[in-house]
């Protein structure tokens, strides 16, 4: 089974691969909390019980870091990445081995790793730190997560895959049409009759994603307001109504299946997406659509 662990938070990520080292290395694994970590989000100090093989398993501090991507197949032969080993990772190890803190160091990442990048790779990782060291790429995690299926059940990453679906052609048209009318910033709309703090403890979305995904599209909404409203549009206001309907009742039946608002909102947007890639170029919409849908109080718990 392969899940997409493009749609795991940080966090989630970080204790998938506190798990699978417990496996290879050892339960002595040691995972630290969310903050400056030094480098490190989890690290083993001991012989490792199998990695990276039984017969020659490393002996040692070894340092675990996790970098997750929310992007679908992502490649860690992308700029980005690149940038990432040499601006953070690399410094942070070469600090680590000054402190005398490291012997080894694993990588984890669900990005792509092709079988010529990953030698490239660990010979950057060996010419400025001069530490042994390992990529774990996405295709490694996955035969993991086959060999060990109790990390799956423990994190129930089987939320990944709930059919959260429903008829997204409407949205579709109503988006198209309202793309092609000008996007003004008007005046920050009225919070509804229900507190939308209270809304947002309701629904467990995190204050990180109102306040720095929401919030500040906010100005966009009331000009969606008027687009549905007019009545020349009461056809795309049918099929809006129409579709809150049908979001709500899938959010309802599924909704202990996700943590967080946010992993909801995130899977709509990519299961839209997915489905409808001419709409990748209005990809900023489908977002603001599916907010305006939470902050008007039309999806989601209210009271």
């Amino acid at each position: 089974m392969i899940y997409p662990l493009e749609n795991l938070t940080y966090t989630e990520f970080e204790n998938l691969v506190a798990l699978i080292c417990s496996e290879i290395l050892g339960t002595g694994t040691v995972v630290f909390t969310d903050g400056k970590d030094g480098g490190r989000d989890a690290e083993f100090n001991g012989i490792a019980n199998k990695f990276p093989s039984k017969s020659k398993p490393w002996s040692g501090k070894v340092i675990i870091q996790a970098k997750h991507t929310q992007r679908n197949n992502a490649s860690c032969s992308e700029s980005d990445f690149q940038t990432i080993l040499k601006t953070s990772v690399i410094p942070a190890i070469q600090k680590l081995k000054e402190r005398n803190k490291i012997d080894f160091y694993l990588l984890f990442t669900n990005r792509k790793l092709s079988g010529v990048q990953h030698p490239k790779i660990e010979d950057i990782f060996d010419g400025k730190t001069e530490i042994e060291n390992r990529v774990i790429g996405l295709e490694t995690i996955e035969l993991w997560l086959k060999q060990y299926p109790t990390i799956a059940k423990t994190l129930n990453l089987n939320k990944l895959l709930l059919p959260l679906s429903f008829d997204e052609n409407d949205l579709k048209e109503i988006i198209n049409s309202f793309s092609k009318i000008d996007k003004k910033k008007g005046n920050l709309p009225e919070i509804p009759e229900r507190d939308i703090e209270k809304k947002n403890q309701l629904n467990n979305l995190s204050k990180e994603y109102f306040n720095n995904v929401i919030k500040k599209k906010l100005i966009y909404l009331d000009q969606i307001r008027e687009f549905l409203m007019d009545p020349i549009n009461s056809e795309y206001l049918n099929k809006y109504e129409n579709t809150i309907d049908d979001i709500n009742e899938e959010i309802i039946v599924h909704r202990d299946d996700f943590d967080k608002f946010d992993m909801i909102f995130n899977y709509l947007y990519k299961f839209i997406i997915d489905n409808n890639p001419e709409l990748s170029n209005n990809r900023n919409l489908v977002r603001l659509f599916l907010h305006y849908m939470y902050y008007n109080c039309d999806i989601g718990i209210n009271e």
